[in-house]
């Protein structure tokens, strides 16, 4: 049986229970005296919290933690207190903290081809018991990277959640080496603040290695960003299953198929999503879709939407909307009227309750009453997954 988010989250309050365990990991602080290196320590924090939310864990954004570290005016890639990393764990509501450090060796022998040798360094801070795990450790070239920073991620896997972390040649099949100047050029990327810097070293990754997945979904954002949606679909529809962001990607490659016409595409999308997740705003897109197609399972989609969080008016509107292409006048006023509350200035649902008043349903022709169908570009997984790690935990 789905569980209703709308209703995990009423729950939650009414107990006032904690939400799942939330992790946070910082770039790893850089010991070398070339800063130039620092995107080293941005790279393994990235691949360690994709990894522990790729294990069903709640792992923090970088966003957020960027938006922390601005408000407590910490300075990216310091050395941090143990005083610091508790503050900002606490800032960031996260019961798990991963930190730690790298050292850079450069290569003595001139001949050599090699950067030099990595040396990564992370502990996890538990913030509810205030206690400190063990060290894990990894040693190799830099050009070794991508394993490097891939087996410490999947130590912190074992060392958090023993019982269900995968063996480690079944993690690292979904997680296969990256040429390092690819992953240099990601996280530069992703660290970068013009969306031109960012699409150059995206692209530039791409080409080192294409193979490389990540910077696609990015790419895609860009262009999903510009409105330029045939572009961003085909970014978006490269991102594999295996992926960190496949979800999200499909998510936006629906949104994408929608916007460019192609509306059994972006139900096919779409129901990829809502089978693997049962997201309010995946639903009510789904039955965007269909309506658009006029198919009737639209409807059912719309009122999963609407049952997952009964206060969204756009979701409220949709099934108004395809009540009244039905001739279901009554039913649909009603959900007029309740949008109409939340927002007196909503000429649309202002339009359709007069129709429905004068029991008009949809016209030849009527551009006014055509394509109506309201859709969501907000995708919020991490949620539903940290309710539902509280309200439905797994049995041993």
């Amino acid at each position: 049986m789905r569980c209703s988010f709308a209703l995990m989250i009423c729950v939650c309050a009414f107990h006032g229970a904690l939400l799942a365990d939330t992790y946070a990991v910082l770039p790893l602080f850089n010991l070398s005296k070339d800063k130039n290196l620092d995107w080293i320590g941005e790279s393994v924090s990235e691949t360690a919290g994709e990894a522990l939310g790729g294990a069903g864990l709640v792992a923090l954004s970088r966003d957020n933690r960027i938006e922390v570290y601005r408000r407590l005016s910490i300075r990216p890639y310091i050395l941090l207190t143990r005083a610091s990393v508790i503050k900002i764990g606490e800032s960031l509501d996260a019961e798990y903290v991963v930190f730690g450090q790298f050292q850079v060796t450069p290569a003595n022998d001139l001949p050599s081809k090699s950067r030099g040798t990595l040396q990564l360094a992370a502990r996890v801070l538990d913030l509810k018991r205030m206690k400190e795990g063990p060290e894990f450790r990894e040693f190799g070239a830099i050009e070794d990277l991508a394993s490097l920073q891939s087996h410490l991620a999947w130590q912190l896997l074992r060392f958090l959640i023993p019982d269900k972390t995968p063996t480690e040649s079944d993690f690292r099949s979904q997680h296969r080496g990256v040429r390092v100047d690819a992953l240099e050029s990601y996280v530069r990327g992703l660290v970068a603040v013009n969306p031109d810097e960012k699409h150059r070293w995206y692209i530039q990754a791409t080409r080192l290695d294409a193979r490389y997945s990540q910077p696609w979904f990015h790419l895609g954002r860009l262009d999903w960003r510009k409105k330029e949606y045939a572009p961003a679909a085909e970014w978006f529809r490269k991102v594999p299953p295996g992926d960190a962001h496949y979800r999200e990607a499909t998510f936006f490659l629906g949104l994408c198929r929608y916007h460019t016409g192609d509306y059994a595409g972006a139900q096919s999308a779409f129901q990829t999503v809502a089978g693997m997740v049962p997201l309010s705003e995946v639903y009510n897109n789904l039955g965007a879709a269909e309506s658009r197609r006029d198919l009737p399972s639209a409807l059912e989609n719309f009122r999963k939407a609407l049952e997952g969080d009964a206060s969204d008016p756009a979701y409220r509107f949709n099934v108004g909307y395809s009540l009244w292409r039905h001739g279901n006048f009554s039913d649909a006023a009603e959900h007029f009227r309740a949008v109409l509350d939340r927002d007196p200035a909503d000429e649309a649902a202002s339009m359709l309750l007069d129709r429905c008043a004068r029991q008009s349903g949809p016209r030849p022709s009527d551009t006014r009453t055509e394509g109506l169908e309201r859709l969501k570009t907000n995708y919020e997984e991490s949620q539903y997954w940290q309710l539902k790690a509280v309200l439905q935990p797994e049995k041993p």
